[in-house]
């Protein structure tokens, strides 16, 4: 089944939106350090903008995300264990998700993500690649379901 099937699906759509946001909350909540202060405090901006901001952000995402990941997650199933095979090369998943929120970001007219994202960008793909193995078992769940 290809990635936008199961992630732009309508029965799942919401389901799988707040999984996504869940896990950058859990995400954005176990950063430590100087650099996890700092996305804190960035992400406590983001979520200042509306409450439902990150999820119409992630539900604005998921057809470009599907797109991007769709060759990898087709072969990770191919290839028998689709968690696994993603966690395995979360580096390159990790810049597929961060070439979409660059551009999307770089397209923003709010002066607030961009500022922020702007002070995190740099740090960002270790983020990112820390949350892939739970995106991927999000993404598994969510094809389980259709």
């Amino acid at each position: 089944m290809a990635l936008g099937d199961i992630l732009l699906n309508e029965n799942n759509r919401e389901n799988c939106v707040n999984d996504c946001v869940k896990l950058i909350d859990e995400q954005v909540a176990s950063a430590s350090g100087f650099g996890g202060l700092a996305l804190k405090a960035a992400y406590s901006t983001v979520k200042g903008i509306r409450a439902d901001y990150c999820a119409q952000v992630v539900d604005q995402l998921l057809p470009e995300i599907s797109i991007a990941l769709d060759p990898m997650w087709t072969e990770a199933v191919n290839n028998g264990n689709p968690v696994e095979y993603l966690a395995q090369r979360k580096s390159q998943v990790a810049d597929e998700l961060l070439q979409i929120s660059d551009k999307r970001v770089e397209n923003s007219t709010r002066a607030i993500v961009k500022g922020a994202y702007a002070k995190l960008r740099p740090s960002a793909k270790n983020y990112v690649e820390n949350g892939v193995p739970d995106l991927a078992k999000i993404i598994n769940k969510h094809n389980s379901a259709t």
